[in-house]
C-alpha cells in the first residue's frame, strides 16, 4: 500500500500480482482452473464490497447527483455496450457474442479504484456523486447483460432486453429500500445486548437484501447497495464502528477477489491476447466511454471539464475480470479468450490511467475549495433513560476549534457533560473553549437527539456562525 500511495496506483493490482505469482507459471506453481468457484466467491465479495460502498455514501452528496448519475448507469451502458462490440468485432475480428460480451464485462466502472486514485484530489461533490453513484448503480444492468449474452443459444431482442433490465432493477430497488428501511427502523429502535452486534447486524442485514433480491428475480446487487445506503444515512448507534468494520470486510472482500483472479489467469496465454485488448481498450476510453458521458450529460447543465474528467475516470477493477467469469462457467466458445483479454485490458488501462487522473484534475482545474473535515460522532443507545450518548471526536481541521461550549447552542435537552483533552477528562464549564483533538461526551434526550448531532455537525463545518452563515443546522432563536 505505500508503492500504491507513492506511484498512484490501486493497490488492489498489488495483491492481483500476488495471485498471478502464486498461480500457474508462478513462483508456487499452484494451479487452479475453476471458474465456478471464482464466480460464487467473486458474487459473494461483490455483494460485501457494494454494502460497503453503500454505508459510505452520503445522501446529501448523491442526492443532487441522482438524476446524472442514473441516466449514466442505463442509457451510458447502453451506449458503451454497442460501442465497444463494434470495436471488437470490427478491428479485432471476434464474433458478435463474444464481442457483446466484452463490451457489457467493461461497462462496469469500479468505485473502489477511481476513488484510491483520486484520494488526494478534492473534488466537487456533484463529480464524485455522480461517480460514486454510477458505481453502484452500473453494476445491476452490466450483470443482466452478461448473464442475457452468455446464455446458449439465441440471444433475446433488444426490447426483451430493456423489459428485463427495467423489472429487475424495479424489484431490485424496491426491496433494497424497504430491506434498509425496515433494518435501520429496527436498529435504532431495539438496543442490542453488546456494541460489537451493531456492526454485524448492519452487514446481515445487507446480505438480507441481496438474498430478498434475487429470490425475487430482481437485482440482488441494486438492493445490497440501495439497503447499504439506508442504512448508513439512518444515524445508527455505534457507527464509526459499523464503518469502520465493513471498511475492512470490504478490503478482506477485494484482496481475496484480487488473488483469487491471479490464480485463475494463465500468464503464457495472455501475450497472444495483448494487442486485441489494448485495441478494445482503446476504444472502450477514447471513443464509447465518452460518447456515453456526453450522450448521457446531454440534458444537464455540467462544464466540459467536468465530462472530460468523468470520461476518463472510468475505471476497471475486479468486478469486469469477475463477470469475464459468467460465460466461461456457460460454456460459450471462446469465454477463455474473452477472460484474458478483459484481465490484460483492465490491468494496461488502469496502469495508465490510475497514475494520470490525479494530473488531469489539476489540468483542468477541476479542485474544490478547502472545506473543514466533518466531526466523527458516535452514538450509543441509553435504552432505560430514554436518551442517547454521544462521543464527538474534534478533528484538526475543524472549524470547533476555538468555539465555547455555550456557544454550541445545543437545543434544550442536551448537554456537553464531559471533554477529555490530552488523556485528562473534566466537566466543561459554559465558557469552556474547545480545542482541536478533544473528545466530547454530549448527553441527549431521544426527541432532541437528531437536532443536537445536527447542530454539532454545522458547528464543526462552519463555526460558532453556523445557522446564520449558510452552514447546515438551524440557528436557535434569541
Amino acid at each position: 500500500m505505500r508503492v500504491s500511495s507513492r506511484s498512484g496506483l490501486p493497490s488492489l493490482l498489488l495483491y492481483l500480482g500476488i495471485g498471478i505469482a502464486i498461480g500457474q507459471d508462478g513462483i508456487f506453481d499452484v494451479q487452479f482452473d475453476n471458474a465456478e468457484m471464482t464466480q460464487v466467491i467473486g458474487y459473494a465479495a461483490l455483494v460485501v464490497i457494494l454494502a460497503e460502498g453503500g454505508l459510505g455514501t452520503k445522501w446529501k452528496e448523491i442526492r443532487p447527483a441522482l438524476p446524472a448519475a442514473i441516466v449514466l448507469s442505463v442509457v451510458g451502458v447502453a451506449v458503451s455496450v454497442g460501442v465497444t462490440a463494434a470495436g471488437a468485432h470490427y478491428l479485432v475480428g471476434l464474433e458478435w457474442r463474444q464481442s457483446l460480451i466484452i463490451g457489457a464485462v467493461v461497462s462496469s466502472t469500479d468505485a473502489a479504484a477511481v476513488f484510491s486514485v483520486l484520494r488526494r484530489v478534492p473534488l466537487p461533490s456533484r463529480i464524485t456523486g455522480v461517480l460514486e453513484a454510477e458505481s453502484g448503480f452500473n453494476d445491476a444492468p452490466v450483470v443482466i447483460l452478461v448473464v442475457a449474452f452468455s446464455t446458449p443459444g439465441p440471444v433475446d431482442s433488444w426490447y426483451v432486453l430493456v423489459g428485463k433490465i427495467a423489472l429487475e432493477l424495479a424489484i431490485g430497488a424496491g426491496i433494497g429500500l424497504a430491506v434498509g428501511w425496515l433494518g435501520s427502523w429496527g436498529l435504532r429502535h431495539v438496543a442490542l445486548p453488546a456494541s460489537g452486534l451493531y456492526p454485524i447486524a448492519v452487514m446481515a442485514i445487507a446480505v438480507t437484501a441481496y438474498a430478498a433480491g434475487a429470490m425475487a428475480h430482481g437485482s440482488g446487487f441494486l438492493a445490497v447497495y440501495l439497503a447499504s445506503m439506508v442504512l448508513g444515512n439512518a444515524k445508527l448507534p455505534h457507527w464509526p464502528a459499523t464503518r469502520g468494520f465493513a471498511d475492512g470486510l470490504g478490503w478482506i472482500a477485494q484482496i481475496g477477489m484480487f488473488v483469487l483472479l491471479g490464480l485463475l489467469v494463465t500468464p503464457h496465454e495472455l501475450p497472444d491476447d495483448f494487442w486485441p485488448a489494448v485495441i478494445i481498450g482503446l476504444v472502450l476510453t477514447m471513443v464509447a466511454r465518452p460518447f456515453a458521458v456526453l450522450v448521457s450529460l446531454a440534458p444537464f447543465r455540467m462544464p466540459w471539464q467536468e465530462k472530460a474528467l468523468m470520461s476518463w475516470a472510468g475505471l476497471r477493477g475486479a468486478v469486469p475480470i469477475i463477470l469475464a467469469t459468467i460465460p466461461m462457467v456457460s460454456g460459450i466458445d471462446g469465454s477463455e479468450r474473452v477472460f484474458n483479454i478483459v484481465f490484460v485490458l483492465v490491468v494496461v488501462y488502469t496502469l495508465v490511467q490510475g497514475p494520470t487522473l490525479p494530473w488531469l484534475a489539476r489540468k483542468l482545474e477541476i479542485s474544490d475549495i478547502e472545506t473543514a473535515a466533518d466531526l466523527g460522532i458516535e452514538s450509543a443507545p441509553l435504552e432505560r433513560l430514554r436518551g442517547h450518548l454521544l462521543s464527538v471526536a474534534i478533528p484538526p481541521e475543524s472549524r470547533m476549534h476555538g468555539v465555547e461550549v455555550h456557544e454550541l447552542r445545543l437545543p434544550p435537552g442536551a448537554a456537553v457533560t464531559l471533554v477529555v483533552r490530552d488523556g485528562t477528562s473534566f466537566v466543561p464549564g459554559p465558557t469552556t473553549v474547545l480545542r482541536r483533538g478533544d473528545e466530547l461526551l454530549v448527553v441527549a434526550t431521544d426527541p432532541v437527539r437528531d437536532a443536537a448531532e445536527a447542530r454539532l455537525r454545522a458547528v464543526g463545518q462552519g463555526g460558532k456562525l453556523a445557522g446564520w452563515l449558510g452552514t447546515g443546522g438551524a440557528a436557535p432563536r434569541a
